[in-house]
């Protein structure tokens, strides 16, 4: 087989088993979206060559996280010369982090940066204490703003998110703007600063200016020796659970599902993305095991990517989001089998979250608390649990 029928990568999977990470060659082909794997220590196939519509050539950089067959897979290296010189890029991380000010626009803020070609690879609702505030605005220090930065940035929750893409620390400070949202008005009446600011301060966003910066700032927020980091935003009373489902993540919804969530009145108090192991999911819907035939392909979608916890607070939570979440199966088994389920919560709840981003009864983009009961848990066990 030629060399430029596929791409190889060394990957890296943690099997929680031995708890000890594994090495493999991961073999791509573009022709027909096929992989197949290699255990690199054992010198024997780990998985024959197989077609898997989950992972794509855009995937594939140094760096990145990969989901292939629900094992979570980071990419450390190229396999070969040919796949560095065909594959390697300006790929670049940078943080991006949603200001207090411009919490009720995160949708749309999300939306930009996806429609912009960015990957999200991290993201997280945070409360900074002063100290933390600190230590990320200390090259701010002899500023006369100085205290009114720390005041503002520690006054309500942040969303800070690691993006991925080409040159995107240059890039994501050009949709930014100017820092000052007056200024940016006039230079670049477009940018986020522009349209989602107010003045200098309270200016909607933030990104680094270097990529030195860049990975000191992201050191801050997602500590790559295991840490927390800043603690997450949940408040833990009079909330439901919501989680955006991995192939809506892979289809750029967030944004759209998180606005129309907040255009619906309801507050998101916590968000975070989860790339979540097998084990891990048969435990959080185990209630569902032998009730839902369903129940291995709702486990096969939950792990099969990254995707976004949110906690949402309303009176009587569980029961009004569920509403709007709309049906899972809203109708006879007969009717489903042919039917799909996009199109028939079209006709009984045409506003409802899946009606109007779900494809069919397990693909139907969000998981939402279904008992009362249930809700405090749920959001327990993504933001206490989970967020350790």
């Amino acid at each position: 087989m030629s060399q430029d029928n596929r791409f190889a990568f060394i990957a890296e999977w943690y099997d929680p088993n031995a708890s000890l990470f594994r090495r493999f060659e991961l073999l791509y082909y573009p022709k027909d979206g096929s992989v197949e794997m290699y255990d690199v220590k054992n010198h024997r196939t780990f998985l024959k060559r197989t077609k898997y519509d989950g992972l794509h050539l855009e995937d594939l950089f140094i760096g990145n996280k990969v989901t292939v067959f629900s094992r979570h897979l980071s990419l450390v290296d190229y396999g070969d010369q040919y796949t560095a010189r065909k594959l390697g890029s300006r790929k670049e991380r940078t943080l991006a982090l949603i200001k207090p000010d411009a919490g009720p626009r995160i949708g749309e803020l999300i939306d930009i940066i996806i429609n912009a070609g960015f990957t999200i690879t991290k993201a997280k609702m945070m409360v900074l204490s002063r100290k933390e505030a600190m230590d990320f605005y200390v090259d701010h220090q002899s500023r006369p703003f100085y205290n009114e930065l720390l005041q503002f940035i520690t006054s309500g929750s942040i969303v800070a998110m690691e993006i991925l893409g080409d040159d995107a620390v240059s890039k994501w400070k050009m949709l930014l703007g100017p820092a000052n949202s007056g200024v940016a008005q006039t230079e670049a009446p477009d940018s986020i600063r522009a349209t989602f600011g107010i003045d200098g301060i309270r200016n909607a966003a933030h990104g680094p200016d270097s990529i030195a910066s860049a990975a000191q700032e992201l050191e801050l927020f997602f500590p790559s020796g295991g840490g927390r980091g800043p603690a997450n935003s949940a408040k833990f009373i009079n909330c439901t659970c919501c989680i955006i489902k991995p192939h809506a993540v892979n289809e750029g919804l967030p944004g759209k599902i998180i606005k129309a969530i907040l255009d619906e009145g309801f507050e998101i108090s916590a968000l975070q993305m989860f790339n979540l192991e097998r084990a891990t999911v048969e435990e959080f819907y185990e209630i569902y095991k032998g009730v839902v035939a369903e129940y291995t392909e709702m486990v096969t979608e939950l792990c099969s990517g990254p995707c976004i916890a949110l906690e949402i607070i309303q009176p009587n939570p569980p029961k009004i989001f569920r509403d709007f979440c709309g049906p899972s199966d809203p109708c006879p088994a007969p009717m489903a089998s042919h039917i799909p389920m996009k199109e028939i919560a079209r006709h009984l709840r045409p506003g409802t979250l899946r009606a109007l981003f779900g494809k069919n009864k397990i693909q139907n983009a969000v998981h939402c608390t279904d008992l009362p009961e249930d809700g405090l848990l749920e959001v327990q066990y993504f933001f206490k649990i989970l967020d350790n």
